[in-house]
């Protein structure tokens, strides 16, 4: 055969197109891991369906339990506040959305070898709060473990610690690898608490570890607790083994983590809603700021001047820096120019060097004191040339932004005393 005739062939065979195939690849189930029994006895429930096998443990708590400072009960209390707030808020909940709190257990941080082997939801029931927890039986039972989830099935609203940066994504990358077996995946509303947390506590909490939270805030500490880290170890261990003893430690983790959530998601409400200072200053004015940049420019003006009337100068400098804001955009210049200048005394870094600009601004051009604007820029100039948070090019871009308005009020300045 000619090569000309070879060639067309190849691009006969090339061009013909497939068939799409209705046919399901065929599923076979896996074997049962041979530590039922023993896990059984440890107080797990064996679950089978048409995946293969998983385990569950439930576990159902009272409205009056108490988790540190908070009975679960007063979750519904916070969603009555919601309903009657003022406000929109993103992490607002009505009685309408079924809720569900939600935390993982994984064998890894990522990668396609990583596993979920502990799917925890605490389902807020109208009478009493049910925690539920799927225990992957081993990798070869991923199907049944992820299918058991139910998140094929209904739409809810998950409430979670650092879960929609993680957790979820976790659990979208192990569907995908499923996803020829089980049905589609539903979306999920998120609720992330760790990052409500951040801008609640920025400034007053040096880490946001969910256990630190717990101490300092929600008034629960773990006894008899296993670190997280140890958590792949110990799974992968009773797997091999089929000693569950270490891994109902795990999930005693997994529960507190879960009971947590409910407590923090109380308290983070209480603290957007409620009128009491109970907390430091800068809790308060990072809530201030929060409503700012959510557009509740009343309710962050009434809560940053409740700051600067109702702690320290030291420690309500940044509410002044925050409140000046909010006057100046009501075109209230005097009181923000006020609240600025109040600000400076306490501030540092970018902070201070934008409330030099604004003082500038407001007396250029609301003020038309052109002296004072250049006292201002004069300021900023000097401290702009001996700050250290600023890496060399930003600070050379800013340099040249401030001459270029010290020039231009320099010449109105000269223009007004002619």
């Amino acid at each position: 055969m000619s090569y000309e005739n070879k060639m067309l062939q190849l691009k006969q065979k090339l061009g013909k197109k497939k068939e799409p195939s209705n046919v399901k690849p065929v599923f076979n189930k896996p074997e049962k891991p041979f530590y039922l029994d023993d896990w059984e006895r440890a107080g797990l429930s064996v679950v089978e369906n048409e995946f293969g096998v998983l385990f569950k443990r439930e576990v159902t708590y009272p409205l009056h339990y108490q988790h540190g400072t908070y009975q679960l009960g007063l979750f519904f209390e916070a969603i009555e506040k919601w309903q009657n707030a003022t406000i929109e808020h993103p992490y607002a909940l009505t009685f309408d959305e079924s809720i569900v709190f939600f935390d993982t257990e994984t064998t890894g941080l990522k990668g396609a070898g990583t596993n979920i082997f502990l799917l925890g939801l605490l389902d807020a029931a109208e009478d009493q709060f049910v925690l539920t927890q799927y225990i992957l039986a081993d990798p070869a039972n991923e199907a049944a473990f992820l299918f058991e989830s139910k998140f094929w099935q209904n739409t809810k609203t998950i409430v979670s610690y650092n879960g929609k940066s993680f957790d979820w994504p976790q659990v979208e990358t192990r569907w995908t690898l499923n996803q020829h077996v089980l049905p589609k995946l539903r979306k999920q509303k998120q609720i992330d608490l760790l990052h409500s947390s951040k801008r609640i506590w920025k400034n007053n909490l040096e880490r946001m570890k969910l256990t630190k939270v717990e101490e300092e805030k929600l008034g629960f500490k773990r006894n008899g607790d296993i670190p997280g880290f140890l958590a792949p170890i110990i799974y992968t261990d009773a797997v091999k083994s089929g000693n569950p003893d270490a891994l109902m430690k795990v999930l005693h983790h997994n529960e507190w983590d879960l009971l947590s959530l409910v407590t923090l998601y109380i308290h983070s409400t209480n603290l957007l809603l409620e009128k009491k200072l109970n907390e430091s200053a800068a809790t308060y004015t990072n809530i201030g700021k929060w409503f700012g940049d959510l557009k509740h420019s009343n309710e962050s003006e009434q809560l940053l001047a409740a700051v600067t009337t109702s702690y320290e100068n030291v420690e309500s400098g940044l509410a002044h820096y925050y409140l000046a804001f909010q006057l100046k955009r009501k075109g209230r210049y005097i009181e923000a120019k006020n609240s600025f200048e109040k600000a400076l005394l306490f501030i540092e870094n970018r902070e201070k060097l934008r409330a030099f600009e604004q003082l500038a601004m407001i007396y250029e051009h609301q003020m038309k004191d052109y002296e004072k604007a250049l006292n201002y820029i004069n300021e900023g100039l000097v401290f702009l040339e001996h700050n250290s948070f600023m890496k060399m090019e930003q600070r050379i871009k800013q340099r040249a932004n401030w001459l270029k308005r010290f020039q231009r009020v320099e010449n109105k300045l000269l223009n007004s005393e002619k």
